[in-house]
């Protein structure tokens, strides 16, 4: 193909950045919050950046580097489906490179697919972590009882702990669980700008022991959780329904979760409840010397 014109992206390229996005995502599915200006910003206008375009100028590949949540230094890119496997990932490796200064290399995809897989398999990068982006239509929500002995309540100044204590322990036998401290969990939660607390649920049982949880972010469930003697009682399913039937009346038209691909059961249960698979996202790490690194690139 022809040389692309590289230069760095600004907030001017926003609208561009954003097409591309949702052509990706139309093509490859995956996190549909990819083509929001909060996350486009995060990604690509943060840090160093890069865009590419054609002869008719139009904006066909993008990469920027940035810290994540984790304040780790992270890469991403986005390649317009139709010029895929056309060498345009190469050209960007070496840019990719010089932002990661030496250190190791995290790549995230938003809208992970098969090209992106195999061309992280091709350098040498190991896939960390994947997670299913799933959806529901909110229409026909079915009703799941809640059992007998619990009861929910939202998310208030008196109950923040109580989250906290459900999120610890249904989490806690996760290979590679954080258990975040309670002040900073809380806060990661409450400044997401999209955070219901009226509509997130935490459940207790006839004792005021903590049962479950459910977070819900604009209209994503964001985080759901059962302690383990509560599983195997519908309780997962029922705070799950609760939530769909709560964001319906909120004027939501669709539902959006993210279930790892290690959790087979969790990802059954919210097909039970008619969530459709919307694609994967996945974050690659570096493992040991980045292969085809001397591929010649004409990004300045």
């Amino acid at each position: 193909m022809s040389t692309l014109d590289w230069k760095p992206l600004t907030e001017g390229d926003l609208p561009a950045l954003t097409h591309l996005a949702q052509c990706c995502l139309e093509r490859d599915g995956g996190l549909p919050l990819l083509a929001t200006e909060p996350m486009l910003r995060q990604h690509f206008l943060s840090g160093h950046s890069v865009g590419g375009r054609d002869e008719t100028g139009e904006l066909i590949a993008a990469a920027g580097a940035f810290l994540d949540a984790s304040a780790t230094r992270s890469v991403t890119a986005l390649v317009h489906p139709s010029v895929r496997s056309q060498g345009i990932g190469e050209q960007l490796l070496k840019w990719w490179l010089a932002q990661a200064g030496g250190g190791p290399m995290r790549v995230v995809a938003e809208t992970a697919s098969p090209e992106s897989d195999a061309f992280a398999a091709r350098l040498g990068l190991e896939r960390t972590f994947a997670e299913h982006v799933m959806r529901r239509p909110l229409v026909e929500v079915p009703r799941i009882v809640r059992p007998a002995e619990v009861h929910t309540y939202p998310w208030t100044a008196d109950t923040q702990y109580l989250f906290h204590a459900a999120y610890s322990r249904s989490f806690a036998n996760r290979p590679g669980f954080p258990d975040t401290p309670f002040a900073e969990w809380v806060r990661s939660v409450e400044e997401d700008e999209g955070f219901h607390p009226d509509l997130s649920r935490v459940a207790l049982d006839e004792d005021g022991h903590v049962a479950g949880f459910v977070t819900i972010s604009d209209n994503w469930i964001d985080q759901v959780g059962v302690v383990p003697e509560w599983r195997g009682q519908r309780l997962g399913a029922h705070l799950v329904v609760r939530s769909l039937r709560t964001l319906r009346k909120a004027g939501y038209e669709q539902a959006w979760l993210a279930v790892n691909v290690d959790n087979p059961s969790a990802r059954a249960l919210y097909r039970s409840l008619g969530f459709l698979d919307s694609g994967v996202r996945a974050r690659y790490q570096q493992v040991g010397p980045i292969q085809g690194k001397d591929v010649p690139s004409d990004i300045p």
